[in-house]
């Protein structure tokens, strides 16, 4: 049986209903940046990282960002619980609730549905680690622009954690990064996937 600990990983208590800010706020569950992307990126990239650490790495931040997809639909689920017909016209909320009701559903701000399209899994370290720190900055970048555009201090704090961790995690990449580069050939390591091509073959083609 699964012992699940029913707590956010930091506490959503939104008192205000506010529909069009559930609009906004929804891209970072199934935006092209937002956490389901990047969960899904990260627990997919773990298994041909050739460095163990930093496979270790990617399993405790896609798991993290799992928990940061929870905490962005309680978000959404809490600014809409109490949402009227009248609250969804006025707010432009009105497509959504004819699709989904208040149910949660993976999109963008800009009503696009989620998509695997939107991150990579290469199977090459130095790829998938620089799609990693890019990942991140983005994910930094949407919240910067959620935070100009929302001042309700109730979402602003837990939107504010969020984008610390997004910080933390392009360090932790980083540093992965490096700690990856330091067990490749410093000759070729852009120039061929190590977890695929045999050195052998490379040099036929150099």
């Amino acid at each position: 049986m699964w012992n699940y600990e029913k707590r956010l990983q930091f506490p959503v208590k939104i008192t205000k209903t506010c529909p069009k800010t559930a609009q906004l706020i929804i891209s970072q569950y199934g935006g092209p940046d937002g956490e389901l992307s990047a969960s899904m990126r990260y627990l997919s990239q773990r298994y041909t990282m050739p460095v163990k650490e930093v496979g270790g790495l990617l399993t405790d931040i896609g798991t993290e960002e799992l928990a940061h997809m929870e905490m962005i639909c309680a978000m959404v689920y809490q600014l809409t619980r109490d949402l009227t017909i009248e609250d969804a016209k006025t707010a432009g909320f009105d497509a959504y609730y004819v699709d989904h009701t208040k149910a949660l559903w993976p999109q963008a701000a800009a009503g696009l549905p989620f998509s695997a399209m939107e991150f990579q899994s290469k199977g090459d370290a130095i790829t998938d680690l620089t799609e990693d720190l890019a990942a991140e900055q983005k994910a930094r970048t949407v919240y910067d622009n959620l935070l100009r555009m929302i001042t309700d201090p109730e979402v602003r704090e837990p939107l504010k954690f969020l984008r610390t961790r997004e910080i933390v995690h392009f360090q932790r990449f980083g540093e992965a990064l490096e700690k990856t580069k330091g067990t490749l050939d410093s000759k070729n390591f852009y120039y061929f996937n190590p977890e695929f091509d045999k050195p052998s073959e490379l040099t036929k083609t150099m």
